[in-house]
């Protein structure tokens, strides 16, 4: 029991901070491994190199620049399918996919 309290308590939620820091991590880790210094692939992606560094540093950065360093770094159908699959984690999520496939819109619940 006690070694799963101890899972529980380091145990946190994902936030958008986090996450942020985790892909700028993620970056960093490809971009040395394809031995780009920071120079080149600001080059290669039209990023200003502050902007990669402020991402690195801080996991700051605009969509429209994650883009072009993703597909830089030959991460394109990764980046462009990000939303591509409807997510659902119950069967009452799935039903409602299915029901609004192919509406433009979504509408306010009543409830």
């Amino acid at each position: 029991m006690n070694n799963i309290l101890s899972l529980l308590e380091n145990y946190t939620f994902d936030n958008a901070d986090d996450i942020a820091k985790g892909l700028a991590e993620d970056f960093r880790k490809r971009r040395i491994e394809k031995n780009l210094t920071r120079a080149q692939i600001a080059e290669h992606s039209g990023v200003a190199m502050g902007n990669i560094v402020r991402f690195e540093q801080k996991g700051l950065i605009s969509l429209k620049n994650l883009i072009a360093l993703a597909t830089a770094m030959d991460y394109t159908s990764e980046i462009k399918n990000i939303f591509s699959q409807p997510k659902y984690s119950t069967m009452e999520e799935l039903t409602q996919i299915r029901k609004n496939t192919g509406k433009s819109r979504a509408y306010k619940k009543n409830v």
